[in-house]
């Protein structure tokens, strides 16, 4: 007898699995199924991308301790069409059914196993027909001159090379140098912008090193004549 997995899902915690469940549990019993475990998650949204009870039937899948899912509805299911796709796929892997009760699509039939075959390619349609999408924006975009990305983080260039001047590390100059973000959030320039805008201006560690032994001669030789050691 081939044990099954009942996964039902509600958006709401007002609404009520109930008859998701009475529906699956009848069919079970049809189709003579020993029923595993009911897995139900509620008030969970379908977008989410982990639900704790489809969580659980994964991992309980992955260690193959049922034969067969039975879900209510695709989309009490899924989040996507990919997300389908990506769980049937490994369903196969794992040498487990997968049953729809609204749709009537068993992955065991003939009619399911084409079925699964146009649901994979509506889904590559669909990252093909998002990906064209994007592509024709950001074409879009940068022919009206539009910059493509987050905009750039207004930082005091003069600042930056100033404390590198003055011996300061790329680390000691992120932690002094602040920006406005396009919130007006006040935030520190991080190590790898630094040693960007000072790589940008020519600035060596070789001129820096040069730069503070003329300051420290500098200092001995003033002291030398202010003492006048």
């Amino acid at each position: 007898m081939k044990k099954a997995a009942l996964y039902v899902r509600v958006s709401t915690n007002e609404q009520d699995p109930a008859m998701q469940l009475s529906d699956l549990r009848r069919y079970a019993q049809q189709r003579g199924f020993e029923i595993y475990e009911e897995y139900v998650d509620v008030g969970v949204s379908g977008t989410n991308a982990s639900r704790p009870a489809l969580d659980s039937l994964m991992d309980a899948a992955r260690k193959r301790l049922f034969d067969v899912v039975l879900v209510w509805r695709f989309d009490r299911f899924a989040r996507s069409t990919k997300h389908l796709v990506d769980a049937l796929h490994e369903f196969r892997n794992l040498s487990i059914d997968f049953i729809s009760y609204q749709e009537a699509i068993d992955t065991s039939s003939p009619i399911g196993e084409a079925m699964f075959t146009i649901i994979g390619a509506m889904a590559k349609l669909e990252r093909d027909i998002i990906v064209e999408r994007v592509k024709a924006g950001m074409r879009k975009a940068k022919e009206q001159g539009k910059r493509i990305g987050r905009p750039k983080a207004m930082v005091d260039v003069d600042t930056i090379i100033s404390l590198r001047w003055q011996g300061l590390s790329l680390q000691g100059i992120a932690d002094r140098v602040k920006y406005q973000d396009s919130k007006g959030r006040w935030r520190n320039v991080s190590k790898g912008k630094v040693h960007r805008m000072i790589k940008q201006h020519g600035l060596t560690n070789l001129d820096v090193r040069k730069a503070m032994r003329k300051t420290f001669s500098f200092t001995i030789d003033a002291y030398i004549v202010d003492t006048g050691a």
